[in-house]
């Protein structure tokens, strides 16, 4: 029976509803006499809030209510502040300022959607205009946008490791780049909403939302509207995408909360394209000044520079932690003897930023990638050859001087196979012949190691007496399929067919606690904790197989016929288990009747999913144009339950890097004016714009959990976009351009 299911590509149990188009999404959700929330957003950047004139707005027939902060019990968003940091929270409404385009102000509630936002265009609100400061580096000297705070300087660190100086002082080459991290929008398929209802009979609030953390919300909700955390429900109905975007509890969802509270009735709140461009978290947003010491045969000897991240507005749930997670992971796959970093996070007039997909790993790995290939360009060597020399060879778990503990790796076999998959010494050649010819081929390597999985959860596993079965988890999907590895973990451990196994998910009256998706945890610490549950039915069985064999339960193993006794050819079906197992007479002694187990996993230390990628690209020397040739990725994050889900998120994350390295980026103005707003000008890559994937996996088990599993939900996203820029550098012979490569960009490089 070993590896049945795991490790087999078996196709998405979800995906059949969904491109029928029967799928339900949180605008789909049905509610009887529901009133519809609209926003209104602020214009400005920044500005003082003189007056509110809803006069208008409230003569319109089915407008219920119209609120301003005055008309609220002073609540905020949730943050998950650092005690070293000044701390800034997010209220429902404005009070007092506004402080980024698209802060809420002024909330109105009416019979329907249309009608809630006419009333909302009926809104006259006054505004004070006040300098706004959108740019990072410009901030970082501005007066404080939150008076009672110093600066706008909200977290400063350092990390020092390893004697820096004479690092520097020896050196035969030192690389230097101010390297930009664009700001990005996470662009899920679905934008945020959120649909409340009060049950006063039971005196019980349900609360419908797209989003990654439905016990967090529910826990949120429960303190912020003084209810215990058993008179909220959180569901979350099929979520469209989320990239870590939806991990944070927003004002809006408190605010759909407290009205249908407050008001004894359903309320939802369904985000508009344009309003998710200026009001759920950016990614990225980051500069980092970084110099990188190189000794004469291409060893590094140190690493030195800050970062200063742009935190937007307000701090968030996920705002204060993907700058800290960029320095942890500053030291990537290579040997740094010595290392000294400062980290500036830093208050902005722009939209709060948050976690999106790899959430600091990504950023990390493009500074250390990029001054790899300034490193090599200066030294002569290959970009191959400078990273096999400055690998970490183990042993492991090996701590980082940046204060990582990698659970284990193999970098240099990575970066083989995918030299060797890739054929890299022909690539080589081609790319020489191409040359000759006028054509404009790089090739681009990239390294990384990332981490990830954190925390705790729970699951459960159930055999019904018709042999269906039910798996319960705290996880919570928005996409990835991770109910087909639960299903395989099941089917493998108990004899299942998995069509007869049925996942529920995402209901915190279900699954009583649970931490959500995000940090490609959801397999790690999901479905161990799945695992478990499932070998306390497993231990059940082979009891039951024993009393009825009459074998000693230690003899007894699963077989394709059933449950039978190791060396012999006697065995019983499922069929005869379950009679036993829900008769109570059939049983042997010290069982209870059911087939059930329940359990949780905490993972102790994180893992560390590891790869090596390469872009080939062409770059149209009239035009600028960037044609990506080839994209082959191999990456490691330990055992792989699914090759068909392991592969989609290696084609996913590629995808975004691809993205970010080529065609988007937040673009402000300099009165904090979001011109980037719309997908006419916030450019997403089309499907002729990737080319076909080439994906392979290596496989080191991790040893932090038992299904010897990493994530991987966050490579490609993580490893693409140094691969794709180191692509287009060597192609185009310099050192260094930032992000986004358009082709006006590429083309005036060209003139140069």
């Amino acid at each position: 029976m070993s590896n049945r299911y795991i490790g087999q590509p078996m196709k998405r149990l979800e995906d059949g509803k969904l491109v029928r188009g029967q799928g339900q999404y949180l605008a789909d959700v049905k509610s009887e006499h529901l009133l519809h929330l609209a926003l209104v957003r602020s214009p400005y950047a920044h500005a003082r809030l003189v007056s509110v004139d809803a006069s208008e707005a409230t003569k319109l027939p089915g407008v219920v209510g119209v609120y301003t902060s005055s008309d609220l019990p002073e609540l905020f968003a949730p943050a998950s502040l650092p005690r070293d940091a000044q701390g800034v929270l997010h209220p429902l409404l404005a009070r007092e300022r506004v402080r980024y385009v698209g802060e809420p102000v002024v909330a109105v509630l009416a019979t329907s959607e249309a009608l809630a936002q006419d009333a909302a265009q009926q809104v006259f609100v006054d505004y004070e205009p006040l300098p706004a400061y959108p740019e990072l580096l410009q901030a970082q000297e501005a007066p404080a946008i939150h008076p009672h705070l110093q600066s706008n300087i909200a977290l400063t660190r350092k990390t020092v490791a390893g004697e820096v100086a004479p690092a520097f002082a020896q050196a035969h080459k030192v690389v230097r780049g101010r390297l930009v991290q664009q700001r990005v929008a996470p662009s899920a398929m679905e934008p945020r909403g959120v649909l409340a209802s009060w049950d006063g009979i039971r005196e019980a609030l349900t609360l419908w939302s797209s989003t990654q953390m439905p016990h967090d919300l529910r826990s949120a909700v429960a303190e912020r509207l003084g209810l215990a955390e058993n008179q909220v429900r959180v569901i979350t109905p099929d979520v469209g995408g989320a990239f870590g975007a939806k991990i944070n509890v927003y004002p809006e969802e408190i605010l759909v909360a407290y009205l249908a509270r407050q008001l004894g009735q359903s309320v939802r709140w369904v985000e508009g394209r344009g309003e998710s461009f200026n009001a759920t978290i950016h990614g990225r947003a980051q500069v980092a000044e970084l110099e990188m010491a190189f000794d004469a045969e291409g060893k590094i000897l140190g690493l030195r520079g800050r970062v200063l991240a742009d935190l937007g507005a307000y701090a968030l749930e996920t705002t204060l932690g993907n700058a800290p997670g960029t320095i942890l992971m500053l030291q990537g796959p290579y040997e740094i003897p010595a290392l000294e970093l400062e980290l500036l996070g830093v208050y902005t007039n722009a939209t709060p930023t948050g976690a999106y997909r790899g959430a600091g790993r990504p950023e990390a790995t493009y500074y250390l990638e990029r001054l790899m290939d300034m490193g090599a360009r200066e030294l002569g060597l290959d970009p191959a050859e400078i990273r096999r020399k400055n690998f970490i060879g183990g042993p492991f778990p090996y701590k980082t001087r940046t204060g990582a503990k990698y659970d284990s790796g193999a970098y240099a076999e990575v970066l083989d196979k995918l030299l060797e998959v890739s054929n890299y010494p022909a690539l080589r050649a081609e790319q020489a012949q191409a040359r000759s010819q006028g054509r404009l081929v790089g090739l681009g390597l990239c390294s990384y190691v990332e981490i990830t999985g954190y925390g705790w959860d729970t699951a459960g596993v159930r055999i019904n007496p018709d042999g269906s079965a039910v798996v319960f988890t705290g996880t919570s999907p928005h996409g990835q399929g991770t109910q087909n590895a639960f299903v395989q973990i099941v089917a493998e451990r108990l004899g299942l067919l998995p069509e007869r196994i049925r996942v529920v998910q995402g209901d915190t009256l279900a699954i009583p606690y649970g931490m959500g998706t995000a940090g490609s945890r959801t397999l790690s610490v999901g479905g161990s904790a799945v695992l478990k549950a499932a070998d306390l039915v497993r231990d059940k069985m082979v009891r039951i197989a024993a009393h009825l064999l009459e074998a000693a339960p230690e003899d007894i193993e699963l077989l394709e016929q059933g449950w039978g006794v190791r060396g012999t050819e006697k065995a019983v079906g499922l069929e005869q288990i379950l009679a036993a197992a829900f008769n109570p007479r059939k049983l042997p002694a010290g069982l209870e009747p059911g087939l059930e187990g329940h359990a949780s996993f905490s993972l102790k230390e994180a893992n560390y999913p590891f790869g090596a990628h390469l872009a080939v690209v062409e770059v149209d020397p009239e035009t600028g144009q960037v044609r990506l040739l080839r994209y082959i990725a191999v990456d490691d994050c330990g055992v792989v339950v699914n090759p068909l889900l392991f592969e989609g998120q290696q084609h996913g994350g590629i995808a975004q890097g691809i993205g970010q390295a080529l065609l988007e980026g937040i673009v402000y103005d300099q009165e904090g004016q979001n011109r980037t707003a719309n997908y006419l000008e916030y450019a997403l890559p089309k499907a002729d714009q990737i080319p076909p994937i080439e994906p392979h996996h290596h496989q080191t088990p991790s040893p932090t959990n038992p299904l010897g599993v990493k994530g991987v939900g966050e490579a490609g996203a993580i490893a693409a976009t140094p691969a794709v820029v180191n692509a287009v550098m060597d192609a185009l012979g310099i050192a260094h351009l930032d992000m986004p490569l358009t082709p006006e960009k590429v083309w005036r490089a060209l003139q140069r």
